[in-house]
């Protein structure tokens, strides 16, 4: 067996002790990274972060990215952290609509392809960057299993990070739930029945991704007299950022924005 067979047989033997992280870097604020997130991304040999791929140069995952190149919030966030000499960009279909497009799926595969390619010229420890964390509304999850799909002895893990619901309520001064208020959290995508379902339980609402939806979403708050509790989060932690009441008048909305609508309290500790 020659060498380079053998390398070959070595790659797609399972990759063992190779791990593919997660890592959650908060809503924007590169200071709301935790002390272990900041760990794990100096250590890992490559750091991966995700961007829109009709923003993606043809050449965006084939060596390091440009000092100046336009980024992505991941990417904007960890800079403060990583060098741009060991981050990689992966274009994903995040503004897809539809359930899984050929698109969204090609572009699963083509990354996992990338991390795969970085396994095999010797990357052990790979970490990819998303925004909030991993397991909440996260690319990583796909990611990840198209890369086990490929090499099924990857190990994957994922560090926890600050969500954009926390960075909301803390900037707003608003509890997210108190005694025993149950928490909804839910994409806009979902759609406005779930959202005037949830609306109209004891709990406290979160509404991820408003984006084209939030004429629709504005008009069940009212619906429901519930428009004057809202709290509308844009931008968090990122120049231009918007934190306030809901603007009738505001309708353009960035894709990661956040709609927090507390639950109805009356008196302190009326829900314990």
């Amino acid at each position: 067996m020659s060498a380079d067979d053998r390398r070959a047989a070595a790659a797609h033997s399972g990759s063992t002790d190779v791990t593919l992280t997660g890592v959650g870097v908060g809503p924007g604020d590169p200071e709301l990274l935790t002390v272990k997130a900041v760990r794990v991304l100096g250590e890992a040999d490559v750091v991966f972060v995700p961007v829109m791929a009709d923003r993606a140069e043809p050449t965006a995952t084939a060596g390091p990215i440009p000092p100046g190149a336009d980024a992505g919030r991941a990417e904007r966030t960890v800079r403060s952290y990583v060098a741009a000499d060991r981050l990689r960009r992966l274009p994903f279909a995040l503004d897809d609509r539809g359930g899984v497009t050929a698109r969204r799926a090609a572009a699963w595969d083509d990354a996992a392809r990338v991390v795969v390619e970085a396994i095999d010229a010797g990357a052990r420890s790979l970490a990819f960057a998303t925004i909030g964390d991993p397991n909440v509304y996260s690319t990583f999850g796909y990611l990840a299993q198209s890369v086990r799909a490929l090499r099924p002895g990857v190990r994957v893990a994922t560090v926890p990070g600050v969500t954009a619901m926390q960075e909301l309520a803390a900037r707003s001064g608003t509890p997210l739930c108190e005694g025993r208020e149950p928490l909804t959290l839910l994409p806009a995508t979902a759609g406005l029945t779930l959202f005037a379902d949830a609306l109209a339980g004891p709990g406290t609402v979160v509404v991820y991704k408003g984006w084209r939806r939030h004429p629709g979403l504005l008009a069940e708050l009212r619906r429901q007299g519930r428009l004057s509790d809202a709290v509308l989060g844009s931008s968090l932690g990122l120049p231009g950022e918007r934190i306030g009441p809901v603007d009738d008048a505001e309708h353009d909305l960035p894709y990661l924005s956040t709609l927090l609508v507390p639950a109805r309290r009356d008196h302190r500790g009326g829900k314990l």
